[in-house]
């Protein structure tokens, strides 16, 4: 099962790229519209090859919109001219189906930022006349749990740490430590205290799914070795933690924190990367459990063989992002 759950995963990292549009005012009644269709979201349910930006009532273009390709994303920009005030209003993009979803973000000159999830049920946003602070938490926290489950290099550190501890505590304890180290560093990094590029922070963590791969071959080939990472996993964990921190910041910085909303949508957007890896890791112990109780012959054999599908994806990445 672990087997072929590996080989279904998908071929690329950090899949939380999602779509972006955002609505910023210039001046009195003349607003920019801009948005941004990564490639990962266009190949996962958008309508054609553009989506068709939203505005809300009252708003008209001045010109017909620019759209252009760039490196992984699809881009559009224009001009608008709008002449009443936009609370409830609605603007997003037209043509989200599926799966994918996208940020949008309301820039007034005025008013504080408001920041929204879009997906397919709900395509458009209502502007508020003033942010709602819960509704900020929920949408960061469902971001936060996407982060951790659609972000393939994240979740597969975390799967060859819960197969290489294995026991319920010490992974309680590994989970915990990697949890606050890139609490850390997300934190830190998100609010301008520290950062590192982003190309080799990526490069990075995919040699620490690497690390963690040839590891867990070593503990299954040979379980006498005891090696700093099987004696003291909490602290691999905490070390490679502060460098995921940065990963989940630069994926943070694409979509962007409400100004008057920081600290909520930080703290939300933590607890929701929490919540997916406690859930990955929960589901993860009950399938060896479950190899352990009715076929125990076939236990190592398995997890030998994830151990090779995730070396050989964390290989891949690593040799892409140093290449690229």
């Amino acid at each position: 099962m672990l087997a072929f759950s590996l080989i279904g995963a998908p071929a690329s990292a950090d899949e939380l790229r999602p779509a972006v549009i955002e609505l910023t005012q210039r001046s009195a009644g003349k607003w920019i519209l801009e948005w941004k269709l990564p490639v990962a979201a266009n190949a996962g349910g958008m309508a054609g090859a553009y989506a068709d930006p939203v505005i809300p009532d009252g708003c008209a273009f001045t010109a017909d919109p620019v759209r252009r390709a760039a490196p992984l994303a699809l881009l559009g920009s224009a001009r608008l001219r709008c002449d009443s005030d936009l609370s409830d209003g609605r603007f997003g993009l037209g043509g989200l189906t599926g799966r994918a979803d996208a940020i949008a973000r309301f820039v007034p000159l005025d008013r504080p930022v408001q920041t929204f999830r879009l997906t397919a049920d709900a395509p458009a946003a209502r502007i508020a006349a003033e942010p709602d602070r819960w509704a900020v938490a929920a949408d960061y926290f469902v971001i936060g749990t996407e982060h951790i489950l659609l972000g393939w290099d994240h979740l597969l550190f975390v799967i060859a740490l819960a197969l290489l501890v294995r026991r319920g505590w010490a992974v309680v304890k590994a989970a915990t430590a990697f949890t606050v180290a890139h609490s850390i560093t997300l934190t830190a990094a998100t609010l301008g205290y520290t950062g590192l590029p982003g190309r080799p922070v990526e490069a990075l963590i995919a040699l620490s799914i690497v690390f963690l791969a040839v590891e867990l071959v070593r503990a299954v080939g040979q379980p006498e070795r005891l090696t700093w990472t099987r004696r003291a996993p909490w602290l691999v964990a905490f070390v490679f933690g502060l460098l995921h921190g940065f990963g989940f910041a630069g994926a943070l910085a694409e979509i962007g924190l409400p100004q008057t909303e920081i600290a909520s949508a930080l703290i939300a957007f933590n607890l929701g990367v929490e919540a997916g890896q406690i859930a990955v890791i929960a589901v993860l112990l009950a399938l060896v459990a479950g190899l352990t109780r009715f076929a125990p012959k076939a236990e190592n054999p398995a997890i030998r063989i994830a151990a090779y599908g995730i070396g050989i994806t964390g290989s891949f990445w690593l040799i892409e992002r140093v290449v690229s």
